[in-house]
């Protein structure tokens, strides 16, 4: 017998994990993501008839749209059961459509989390679509389209094919740049202290200078150095002149957020953005979890900007806390976060679907990536709404002939929520600990050591990725779901490349920003951004017209279009000389800009299509055939390794680099390995090391 009730979901995973809660007398079927979009090998909008959308099925869809029909004609309801947010309404709307249904009609159905009690309780109460996200949705893919679709063949034109632009990748790339012209800018100040070590008894401390006759002094070079160390008596004692201690809490971080999970993966699980979300989707879908227990979502749903939590979740973290930790690590009463600013708050924070099912319980069932994002979370949360830890903070004034130290020292005095979880900031912030001896005010201390260092002030750093997504969700710039596909579109683009785990932006991304901040000012400029995603969320709550802001940024920008196509001048981007000949036909090498990269190829191309990746030697014979030099390459998932530069006919590879020595103990090469405190020259055989080279 046919189900009576057909359910609609964007996801197979979802899908299986739905139609598990719901019996027998419902059919879930996905529709694997959107069904119609606006077409590729067209603008697709109809600027003359108030922006209307050409929406068309997309290729590759028409098995899904037929079985959805077929099973829809045998259905007596019919549920859209699609993500809650502004994508997964317009993902209803587009299926309402191509399947006649009313979006009137009461057949929307959502829930945060996909577990047996909020699912079954969502279809007790549909709704119908609201057409307010929808037209938030198509708001932001028409102004995109309209940007894309009207920059892209200018860049294609007047650069090189295949380069793109768009509202908030041009931000980010400007971002990354203008980053890069402050590093450049940078002007280092020099600038000295005196880290000092002291000592009662046998116990020993660290201090620094603070200044003279009580008063702070900066330390501009090495005279003014000199001059601390001649009034300082070596051999003298030193008073304790002052002690100030203090009680400071230290307090949990807010469950996480979109932007908060991205940035606290990246730094602690070294995951990419667009990892983090895929993962994340997995442990929102379901996952089997064997036995009676079958497939369940573990987490809730994962793009949001709020920090809320349910009455209901607070109280069973409650509950946890007491039973595994004691009443002491439990808040009486939950702190309160405050959320972004024009955060949605739409969904709660990203949170365990249920506290009792501890990383611990669930290692057995999850692949390694899904269990350490699993127990980011799970932690996390529970942290969240544990006590703050308690520090005993003193700080130590120790004087000599007018010369002022001070140390700063503190010590644990509860562990509070880090008995559970530290986060990355956390963290940064114990490594500054100093354990102080027992001191009062008349003691007397030893100058054991004196260091005196020259420093220089630091140019800002380069953006990590977890830095470029706080950076665009402070700027209000994309929201949650448009993070990560905005950093992997920068990249394939080759607009910027990752080094050491920081963005530097290419020759050709400074090309293409050059191009828009000139001709297309409004594109890069964070504020308009900024403000245009505050209207698409007016448009979110009925408080804007989609046509009226739609209009409102088109009429401006196409005269900037205009201007571009009669101001931009053609640029050559001119080949380099490689300084070797082509292998194939003789004809001089040179070196080409590729989408991922420069490359080798020859000059002669397209009649010879002989080409060579540039590869870096480290100046180390391969210690296999003897014959190449050892080079550094990328595996496929960006990792570095080293190997022969003859392969394939030498096939040498290592993860370690190899230093050109041979083992004295077994012979076989040597490789530098990074250790904590610098690196290590290792056997992989385990015979031999040497000691750290910091």
């Amino acid at each position: 017998m046919a189900a009576k009730n057909l359910v609609i979901v964007e996801s197979p995973a979802k899908a299986k994990t739905i139609e598990r809660y719901l019996g027998r007398n419902y059919k879930v079927v996905a529709s694997l993501g959107h069904i119609r979009d606006l077409p590729k090998s067209q603008m697709g909008v109809d600027i003359e008839h108030d922006y209307q959308p050409k929406y068309i099925s997309i290729r590759g869809k028409g098995d899904v749209i037929k079985n959805l029909k077929k099973n829809a004609k045998k259905a007596e309801h019919i549920y859209l059961a699609a993500d809650p947010d502004r994508e997964g309404e317009a993902i209803a709307w587009h299926v309402s459509h191509v399947l006649g249904l009313d979006p009137a009609d009461k057949n929307r159905v959502v829930f945060n989390e996909i577990t047996k009690d909020t699912v079954k309780n969502a279809f007790k109460e549909p709704r119908s679509i609201d057409m307010n996200l929808v037209d938030a949705q198509q708001a932001r893919r028409i102004l995109d389209r309209l940007v894309g679709y009207s920059i892209s063949p200018l860049l294609w034109k007047k650069v090189k094919k295949g380069l793109s632009a768009g509202r908030v990748q041009s931000v980010a790339l400007k971002l990354i740049i203008d980053r890069e012209k402050e590093i450049k800018a940078f002007k280092p100040e020099e600038y000295w202290t005196i880290d000092s070590q002291f000592k009662k008894g046998r116990s020993k401390f660290k201090a620094s200078f603070y200044g003279l006759n009580g008063r702070k002094k900066a330390l501009p070079n090495n005279d003014a150095v000199q001059d601390v160390l001649k009034r300082i008596d070596r051999k003298g004692n030193f008073d304790i002149t002052k002690i100030v201690p203090r009680e400071r809490k230290r307090y949990p971080a807010a469950p996480f957020t979109t932007s908060s999970m991205q940035q606290e993966a990246n730094r602690k699980l070294n995951f990419h953005t667009r990892k983090t979300m895929m993962v994340a989707q997995q442990l929102y879908e379901g996952i089997n979890l064997g036995g009676r227990q079958g497939t369940v979502g573990l987490i809730t749903y994962m793009r949001t900007d709020s920090t809320r939590i349910s009455t209901i979740a607070k109280h069973e973290a409650s509950d946890f806390i007491h039973e595994n930790y004691g009443a002491d690590y439990a808040a009486v009463k939950a702190r309160k976060t405050k959320n972004p600013e024009g955060a949605q708050d739409a969904h709660e924070a990203i949170r365990p679907s249920s506290v009792a099912r501890t990383p611990k319980s669930l290692k057995d069932v999850l692949d390694k990536d899904q269990y350490k994002l699993y127990n980011l979370i799970w932690s996390r949360f529970v942290a969240s709404q544990m006590t703050p830890a308690i520090l005993d903070t003193l700080t130590v004034t120790i004087e000599q002939n007018d010369v002022t130290f001070r140390a700063n020292g503190s010590k644990m005095k509860f562990a509070g929520f880090t008995k559970l979880y530290v986060s990355s900031r956390d963290k940064e912030d114990s490594a500054k600990d100093n354990l102080l001896p027992d001191l009062e005010v008349g003691d007397q201390v030893q100058l054991a050591q004196t260091d005196p260092a020259q420093h220089f002030t630091q140019p800002p750093a380069r953006y990590s990725e977890a830095n470029l997504v706080k950076a665009l969700e402070e700027n209000g710039v994309g929201r949650p779901s448009t993070y990560a596909p905005t950093i992997d579109t920068i990249q394939r683009r080759y607009y910027v490349k990752l080094n050491a785990k920081r963005f530097e932006p290419t020759e050709l991304g400074e090309i293409v920003d050059k191009i828009i901040e000139e001709f297309f000012p409004d594109i890069v400029n964070i504020d308009f951004t900024a403000d245009l995603e505050g209207e698409l969320d007016e448009i979110e709550i009925g408080k804007q017209n989609w046509v009226k802001v739609v209009d409102g940024f088109y009429k401006p920008f196409e005269k900037e279009v205009e201007h571009a196509e009669v101001g931009i001048e053609k640029i050559q981007i001119k080949d380099e000389p490689a300084g070797f000949n082509c292998d194939v036909c003789g004809a001089p090498m040179v070196i080409k800009m590729g989408r991922y990269g420069k490359f080798y190829a020859c000059s002669r191309f397209p009649d010879c299509r002989n080409t060579k990746p540039i590869v870096k030697e480290i100046g180390v014979e391969c210690p296999k055939c003897h014959e190449g030099q050892v080079v550094e390459r990328k595996s496929k998932r960006k990792r570095l390794f080293y190997g022969c530069s003859r392969y394939p006919d030498c096939d040498f590879v290592s993860w370690d680099k190899p230093v050109g020595r041979d083992c004295p103990v077994c012979g076989h090469f040597l490789v530098e390995k990074k250790v904590k405190g610098g690196k290590q020259v290792i056997c992989p055989n385990e015979d031999y090391q040497e000691d750290i080279q910091k």
